[in-house]
């Protein structure tokens, strides 16, 4: 069967969700500055944020992403699945709700772990910490992450680029995993008022 309805929110909103992906992770010709995080860096970001926001529809989507992606730039073999989920589990614990003791041990035990991601994808900790940071309005995370960055980068024109590709996949991600997540509670709320055109 055909299903001929409008989504929810209408065609145009769906739209403009599927532009927003297009530039954020495969760019538009003419439209979009150039990325200097690769397609692999930017779904390796996606796919650690569908797990914080617990979206399975996207996690679904960004591991076949990486999966592609991986093959495309043929990308050595890691357990990147299980040091992304592990990561996540860490960036889940936020720094403002921490002592300041703890926040220094945080701050230890995440070096120690990002070492183990950036042996095999340099940079990867700081591009995820950095962009959980974002996603949760987290000032002393992103400051620790982009400190790191900072570091690791010389140009400037260069590390804005990286901010901006990390920020750009953060704002694609907050919006898209809110919808998925949420859809089918609204369409259950609506049908039971007895509106079933959704």
């Amino acid at each position: 069967m055909i299903k001929t309805s409008a989504p929810l929110l209408g065609w145009a909103f769906n739209d403009v969700l599927n532009e927003l992906h297009q530039l954020v992770f495969e760019g538009v010709p003419g439209e979009s500055e150039p990325f200097e995080l690769s397609q692999l860096e930017r779904e390796y970001i996606a796919y650690v944020l569908a797990c914080y926001y617990q979206c399975g529809r996207c996690l679904e989507f960004h591991e076949r992403a990486v999966r592609v992606a991986r093959r495309k730039e043929k990308s050595p073999d890691w357990n990147w699945q299980d040091e992304l989920i592990s990561a996540t589990l860490f960036l889940h614990l936020d720094g403002r709700k921490l002592s300041a003791i703890e926040w220094q041990r945080w701050l230890k035990t995440w070096s120690d772990f990002s070492k183990r991601i950036n042996s095999r994808h340099d940079g990867l900790a700081s591009y995820l910490a950095y962009a959980v940071g974002i996603a949760r309005n987290d000032k002393s995370l992103m400051d620790h992450a982009f400190s790191a960055i900072s570091a690791s980068i010389e140009d400037n024109n260069r590390l804005r680029g990286v901010v901006r590709d990390i920020d750009g996949v953060v704002v694609f991600m907050k919006a898209a995993t809110s919808k998925n997540r949420s859809d089918s509670t609204i369409i259950s709320n609506l049908r039971s008022r007895g509106i079933e055109d959704i």
